[in-house]
């Protein structure tokens, strides 16, 4: 089965926003470089989707003339295969990103990135929908905390755990990042 690694939304805008914490980073940072190193040595291609958003100001992180939709520091470096801006939470909305998949034969998509309940959950839902088969891998996606609506802080560790509890075996595969780099090779 052809297979593309997705890496969402891996971008410096982030570190412009309130919520960001490096907390979390340096283990997602290694996750996220181990799958990219397993794509690129096994030639698969890896697809880079970056959020633009919003008014087109420098003052906006997500926009292009903010000069922060880059690849964030610390994410290896890649020839990417495909890179594709997206507006919404899936990246396969509006972005040209479904024509190329099916362009080149693609049918599973390993889901890697920043936010692990935005981004990357409804990319996943979305692509499950499409008939993709989606590993998600968890271990390389990044949130932050956040504040329920009754102002109860809730942990990233704990949305990442609901995310993948929600996914799993209902739209993705929930993936190892070893698991996802045997897909991938």
């Amino acid at each position: 089965m052809k297979t593309c690694l997705l890496v969402i939304d891996v971008q410096e805008s982030f570190r412009r926003r309130p919520y960001f914490s490096e907390q979390d980073l340096p283990a997602y940072l290694a996750a996220q470089n181990a799958l990219i190193a397993a794509a690129q040595a096994a030639g698969t291609p890896i697809v880079r989707i970056f959020h633009v958003d919003g008014p087109r100001t420098p003052d906006n992180a997500f926009a292009l003339e903010s000069g922060t939709v880059c690849p964030l520091d610390g994410l290896a470096p890649f020839e990417a295969a495909a890179t594709f801006h997206k507006s919404r939470h899936s990246a396969l909305v509006g972005t040209g990103l479904e024509v190329w998949l099916h362009q080149q034969g693609i049918q599973r998509l390993v889901v890697s990135g920043i936010r692990t309940e935005q981004c990357c959950e409804t990319t996943t839902r979305h692509a499950s929908d499409l008939g993709y088969t989606v590993d998600f891998v968890t271990d390389a996606t990044l949130t932050f905390d956040m504040v329920q609506p009754d102002g109860r802080p809730l942990p990233a560790a704990d949305i990442r755990s609901r995310t993948a509890t929600v996914l799993k075996d209902r739209f993705a595969r929930i993936a190892t990042v070893a698991q996802a780099c045997e897909a991938l090779a």
